[in-house]
């Protein structure tokens, strides 16, 4: 019926359900599904990165949830080869896969390919690192203001990955990030469907807040206690795993910490629906049902004819 494959991106805030649709429409169309959360692919983090349900991963095929360690170098380059060789083996048995997740970065870096970056020197990127480590977020967002003013102005001000890269390639080239940022298009193999979800902030915070209470009964504290050690790789440097880092070291009571992450994630969700925003196509449902996003799909495959 129709000529080419198709990707269904399903995008949105953390807490929104991006899951249970994703699920819900890799059931329906009988096929699997490639997450987009950077987070979600560490093995030894599961509570505090809300991954799929163990029955949820065994009704459907996921690719990249516990996929690496926290201890590899995972990043959008990483995950756009890494997305690109499970959809061409999807394929071979399906028209359709689905692809879900709140990390725009690697949305792009899937759909649209990433610009092409210079070599970095590593002696400045691990002397950034160090001063990150001992400075802290403030320090690192002081030295990209002044050094790289222009990323500063239309960057991810509170992503230390982002701001450490965007300093360490001005001191290495001294040329801004931006320069290297050409949104240069690969055209891909597959038609690409982006379905975005959205509900209304109050809803949305009541999921956070909610969200967070549930981890905390999980077990989240316990199994933050048990990631003390590697609690400065970058794959830990994240919300619900900072704060309790921090509670651990005296900084704040658990309490605090609760909170922290409560506000924390409602921040990231903003930047998230920020992101998400620039993108004009993507689809918006809101407390659409099941049926009525399938009709909308079909719909979108006939125009991509």
């Amino acid at each position: 019926m129709f000529h080419k494959k198709t990707v269904i991106v399903i995008v949105g805030p953390t807490a929104v359900g991006k899951t249970s649709l994703a699920i819900n429409l890799a059931k329906h169309y009988n096929t699997k599904i490639v997450s987009a959360d950077s987070r979600q692919c560490f093995i030894e983090t599961t509570i505090g990165v809300a991954k799929p349900s163990d029955n949820e991963l065994q009704e459907v095929k996921h690719y990249f949830i516990n996929s690496h360690s926290i201890k590899d170098e995972v990043n959008a380059g990483v995950y756009e080869k890494f997305a690109l060789e499970q959809l061409q083996l999807i394929f071979e048995n399906n028209d359709i896969a689905i692809v879900v997740g709140g990390t725009g970065l690697y949305i792009k870096a899937l759909c649209d390919g990433l610009d092409q970056m210079p070599p970095i020197d590593k002696t400045i990127q691990l002397d950034i690192i160090k001063n990150y480590e001992t400075n802290g977020l403030e320090w690192l967002q002081k030295e990209v203001e002044q050094n790289d003013n222009l990323y500063w102005q239309q960057g991810e001000q509170q992503n230390p990955q982002r701001l450490i890269r965007a300093l360490a390639i001005k001191l290495s080239t001294n040329n801004s990030i931006t320069q290297y940022q050409k949104n240069i298009k690969e055209d891909r193999p597959f038609n690409i469907i982006k379905i975005g979800l959205s509900i209304d902030k109050q809803e949305l915070h009541k999921n956070i807040n909610n969200r967070v209470d549930v981890m905390i009964k999980q077990g989240l504290v316990q199994e933050v206690e048990q990631l003390l050690a590697y609690k400065h790789l970058n794959a830990l440097q994240t919300v619900g795993y900072k704060e309790i880092f921090e509670h651990f070291e005296g900084k704040h009571s658990l309490q605090k910490a609760i909170e922290l992450i409560k506000i924390h994630t409602r921040q990231y969700a903003k930047r998230q629906l920020t992101w998400f925003k620039k993108d004009e196509s993507i689809e918006w449902v809101q407390n659409a049902s099941i049926e009525d996003i399938i009709k909308k799909i079909t719909k979108m495959q006939k125009t991509n004819l």
